[in-house]
């Protein structure tokens, strides 16, 4: 984001609605947004974009503004600020609902407004031989998480947030809980990280008795498990797979909790490893996931099958990867165990 219009801290997205600022823009936006149910990352971004656009017009309130100035700073993003067509999109759609849902004001008008037509890209996707140089530059979690990205397709956020409970090793696979879009789906558990994952488990555990002999309040639940399971949070199935070193004070009861690690922390190492093994490419988190969806069309798999693993509510956005191949399979083996 650009230093003129700092971001929003997450701390501020976590904390529970404040009955005394209910009437405030961010607020308000706020508690629209957790009424229908939208994700934390779309609440934090689009947070941040109605505070860009209200800094952008010199605070002034949005009420006393509408069309014209919506297209300028649509028009200021593109022009000069030089963001991708998909970064304006979002603007424009987190503008667009902070109007019509909490303003109670369409705006017909800015149906005129074309938005930006995204380009066709390629992803980037590593060989065999890549992903395996990759993978001897990482250790620890890190690698881990790594090895779960391409074995099983996972995207960073759906990786970090794994509870111990959702890897079941028996049946070889891996239960992605709330993926994009709110959906859940189940992806094969690479064998090869069998080890590597059972280290961690018992990391975890340790870790977990630690906190429990502590006085830890336990793990946070999502939405309102916490009252319907009120022991879930001191069970060791809910616990995180990958727990952050640091614990946290919860916003509002003030319990002690821990976290998840943060996606830095396995951002960094990906990339500081792809430079030490000498790809020349530009490899992300995100590669992983690419390569996992080609490789499985090069093997043979059909695309409805990887269109399912993947979590793509449309076929179109996996044939991006390549040509369809109509070689159906009645089961997946992850890429990882060619390794």
């Amino acid at each position: 984001m650009s230093e003129d219009f700092p971001q929003i801290p997450l701390s501020h997205l976590a904390r529970k609605p404040d009955e005394s600022k209910k009437y405030r823009l961010m607020e308000q936006l706020r508690r629209r947004l957790r009424r229908l149910h939208y994700s934390r990352r779309t609440e934090e971004a689009y947070c941040d974009w109605l505070r860009r656009f209200v800094l952008f017009h010199d605070r002034r309130h949005p009420s006393q503004m509408g069309e014209p100035e919506i297209g300028q700073f649509l028009t200021y993003l593109a022009v000069e600020a030089h963001v991708s067509a998909s970064t304006q999109n979002q603007a424009r759609n987190a503008i667009v609902f902070f109007y019509r849902r909490v303003l109670n004001r369409p705006l017909h008008e800015l149906d005129g407004i074309t938005p930006a037509k995204r380009g066709r890209r390629l992803p980037v996707v590593l060989s065999v031989g890549e992903v395996r140089q990759l993978l001897s530059h990482l250790r620890g979690v890190p690698r881990l998480c790594a090895t779960l990205m391409y074995g099983s397709g996972l995207r960073l956020g759906e990786c970090i947030s794994l509870r111990i409970k959702d890897v079941d090793l028996e049946r070889g696979e891996i239960l992605v809980r709330s993926g994009k879009g709110d959906r859940d789906r189940r992806v094969p558990f690479p064998s090869v990280a069998a080890r590597a994952f059972a280290v961690q488990a018992d990391r975890v555990r340790k870790i977990f008795n630690r906190d429990l002999a502590s006085g830890m309040a336990g793990v946070a639940l999502p939405d309102g498990l916490s009252r319907k399971l009120s022991n879930a949070s001191r069970e060791f199935g809910w616990q995180w797979v990958f727990p952050a070193s640091r614990t946290y004070v919860e916003p509002g009861t003030g319990a002690r909790r821990r976290h998840h690690i943060h996606e830095t922390v396995v951002q960094r190492a990906v990339t500081a490893a792809s430079r030490s093994s000498g790809i020349r490419k530009r490899v992300t988190c995100h590669s992983l996931r690419h390569s996992f969806a080609t490789h499985l069309l090069e093997s043979g798999y059909d695309i409805r099958t990887i269109q399912e693993l993947l979590g793509h509510t449309s076929l179109q956005t996996t044939m991006i990867y390549t040509h369809v191949s109509n070689k159906g399979a009645m089961g997946v083996k992850s890429p990882a165990d060619r390794l």
